[in-house]
């Protein structure tokens, strides 16, 4: 992902909210958001080439996303993919299902937000590697550290936090603030170039672009009682809809 914002335990109806934009190489194959077959419990889409996932929940009551982190270099093309790390995560199974600080330093800088029965946590692995509880509220993610000013994180936090005093219902609406194109006023800007060098340094919500550029959005939603609710919509390299997928499923009380 590159950029996201996430409410946890923010509203009285819902235990987690999370909208936000995969932005990546339109070569790149992916598979869409569906129900894994091995373990079946998993929802989220697949990166071909890697085999792992950007985002995803599982009905063990597990919740990981990741984006990659600017300011330490290109990517080292002999490390393993972040998306590995949720694929292990979200199953519960395989080297990375617990993974030891030490472990998270052989990926290329990452941060990651997973939430397991009862607690959210922000992990990162540069400059070393960082956990820590995320207590209840709405946070905002890109490239950059957790809820560091950039503009379109800020725009992003503010269509949740909207849709959150609106009384909260409808979350599929959230997939509307996920195509804005209007490249924010700044107060704040990212630290550094990205990894990508078709990415601009300064980017809107929604990125139309024929080589990179958002590729598919998505919306979680989980209430108090566990049921759940997936939704993905896709896009080809000139920024139209190529599909759009809802899956419901539920996490333990």
């Amino acid at each position: 992902m590159c950029v996201l914002a996430l409410a946890w335990c923010a509203h009285p109806n819902w235990r987690l909210v999370v909208a936000g934009n995969r932005d990546e190489f339109h070569a790149r194959p992916a598979e869409p958001l569906r129900r894994w077959d091995e373990p079946d419990h998993v929802l989220a889409g697949r990166d071909l080439l890697s085999g792992g996932t950007w985002l995803g929940a599982s009905e063990q009551g597990r919740f990981a996303v990741v984006t990659n982190l600017r300011g330490f270099g290109p990517s080292e093309p002999g490390r393993l993919s972040r998306g590995l790390l949720l694929k292990d995560l979200l199953a519960g199974e395989g080297r990375y299902a617990e993974p030891a600080d030490a472990d998270l330093v052989d990926f290329n800088p990452f941060n990651l937000i997973v939430v397991q029965p009862g607690q959210a946590e922000f992990w990162s692995n540069r400059p070393g590697p960082t956990r820590h509880i995320l207590p209840p509220q709405v946070y905002g993610l890109s490239n950059g550290a957790l809820d560091e000013p950039w503009p379109k994180t800020i725009r992003l936090k503010a269509a949740l936090r909207d849709w959150i005093g609106a009384g909260a219902q409808h979350p599929e609406s959230l997939l509307d603030g996920l195509a804005e194109e209007t490249l924010p006023e700044p107060p704040g800007r990212p630290v550094g170039p990205s990894d990508v060098v078709q990415e601009p340094p300064l980017s809107p919500i929604f990125i139309r672009d024929p080589v990179y550029g958002t590729r598919c959005s998505t919306v979680v939603a989980i209430d108090g009682v566990g049921r759940g609710i997936i939704f993905e919509r896709r896009f080809g390299g000139n920024g139209d809809r190529e599909g759009e997928t809802a899956i419901p499923f539920s996490w333990p009380r």
